[in-house]
Order: structure tokens, then C-alpha cells, then sequence
């Protein structure tokens, strides 16, 4: 299995701790935010790994070489000119994910800037028994922005909490208003079907592929420890849950 880190956000909500280097070599108890996320990824198997990269683009490199990459494969997807969000850094790397063996393998897509312990092995068994184009690991908890699934925990909308608003691409009674945890797991055909270009969102993808009739499925999270690292104040939190070993 391969797998994405998307980390090339400017950090913008970590400042003054991002005026000298980018995000992902941000500490948290010692250790930069793109080790942790590394190390996660190897313990569940994963080798190939690709990451974005545009804020201090150098220093991730850089820092990379000087770590003999952790032992992994890992390629470099360089956003120097314009960030391309979530959707479209992934179109960007996704010559990384084109398999010459005609295999169909899910790959992994996580967020340097958030550290849990939820279950792959668990969330890439219900992606393959859902047989879904994408699943996204999911929580009940406060956000500013929530994803709304069905009875069957499809995709079918989103609503944001800052003005109201509430987006529904396909019906659904009592629709449930869930977190997106920055983990998904997606199906190779998703890349194929990506007809938004420059930067945007992967989940304004998701929601007009939903719209479409394709699967893209919450895969529930709410037992597993899981933590926002985009502010100075979360990255002193989370250095006290990894010391009190709440992340084990």
C-alpha cells in the first residue's frame, strides 16, 4: 500500500512556530510533526510514501536526506508556484499511484498536521467490504465544518457551523453531522474521475462524486484517540497526551 502526507500548508494558525520552517517539522514532545506521521504509516506497513511540500519546500527535503528518508521510499510533489489545496496536490502526485501491474490497490491519504491511533487495518477492511471509492475516518465531535452522512454512512452533504449553511447532494432522512479526521482511504478509479483542476479541495470532489452515485463512506472513529495539531495551544496538548501515553 501507498500513501500521501499533505503537508505543504503554509501554517498560517501555528504562527509564531511556522515563521522558520514549515508545518510538518513543527515539534510535538520532541519529535517533528512529519516523524510522527511517518512512523504511523511504517507501523502499519506502508513504504512508498509521497509529500507534498511548498512552505520552507527545502527544509522538508533537507531534513528528509538528513534521516535517510526513515528507512522509506518516499518522493517529493513540490508546490513552488500555487498551493493546490487538498484536491489538487493529490492530482498532482498522481503519477505516484499508477500501477504498472493493472492491481487496483488503495492507498492512504493522511494529514501531516493531525496525530491519532485509529485503526488502519480496520479502516482499510471496511473500505474493501464496502467496496467504496473513498472512506474518510469520521468522529462525532465540534468542528467548524461537518460532513453529513446517511443511515448508511454515505456521503450526502455538509454544513458549516460559522454561517448556517447546509450543502445536500443526495436525500437523506436525519442525515448525521459527523468530523472528517484528515484520514481517507481511496480506490485508484477516484483519480480517473477528477474533473476539478488547479488547487481545490478533495471534498468538494467527494461530494460531487457522491452526487454521482459513487460510494464514499464515514468509516467511525469515536473510539480512537485523535488530535488537531494546527495551533500552538493543540501541539502543547497533545505533547501531554503522547507523555501520558494516550496515544499508545
Amino acid at each position: 500500500m501507498k500513501a500521501m502526507v499533505l503537508a505543504a500548508g503554509l501554517g498560517t494558525r501555528l504562527r509564531p512556530l511556522t515563521n522558520d520552517r514549515p508545518k510538518a517539522l513543527v515539534e510535538v514532545a520532541g519529535r517533528t510533526m512529519l516523524e510522527i506521521t511517518l512512523a504511523r504509516l511504517r507501523d502499519f506497513g506502508i513504504r512508498d510514501v509521497i509529500i507534498n511540500v511548498h512552505h520552507f519546500a527545502d527544509m522538508v527535503e533537507a531534513y528528509l536526506r538528513a534521516n535517510s528518508n526513515f528507512g522509506m521510499r518516499i518522493e517529493i510533489s513540490r508546490e513552488d508556484d500555487l498551493l493546490l489545496d487538498t484536491g489538487g496536490g493529490l492530482r498532482k502526485a498522481s503519477w505516484f499511484f499508477q500501477d504498472q501491474s493493472g492491481e487496483e490497490a488503495p492507498f492512504l491519504v493522511h494529514n501531516v498536521d493531525v496525530i491519532s491511533n485509529i485503526d488502519l487495518n480496520r479502516m482499510l477492511s471496511s473500505h474493501s467490504a464496502n467496496r467504496a471509492l473513498a472512506t474518510l475516518a469520521v468522529q462525532s465531535r465540534e468542528t467548524s465544518r461537518y460532513l453529513l452522512f446517511d443511515e448508511s454512512l454515505e456521503l450526502c452533504g455538509r454544513k458549516s457551523v460559522r454561517d448556517g449553511k447546509e450543502e445536500r447532494v443526495r436525500p437523506a432522512q436525519n442525515p448525521q453531522p459527523l468530523a472528517f479526521s484528515g484520514v481517507h482511504i481511496i480506490s485508484p478509479r477516484f483519480i480517473s474521475l477528477l474533473t476539478e483542476n488547479n488547487a481545490f479541495s478533495i471534498i468538494d470532489s467527494y461530494l460531487r462524486l457522491a452526487a454521482q452515485g459513487e460510494k464514499i463512506v464515514g468509516f467511525r472513529a469515536d473510539e480512537y484517540f485523535w488530535r488537531d495539531l494546527g495551533k500552538p495551544e493543540q501541539i502543547a496538548q497533545a505533547a501531554a497526551d503522547m507523555k501520558a501515553g494516550r496515544l499508545n
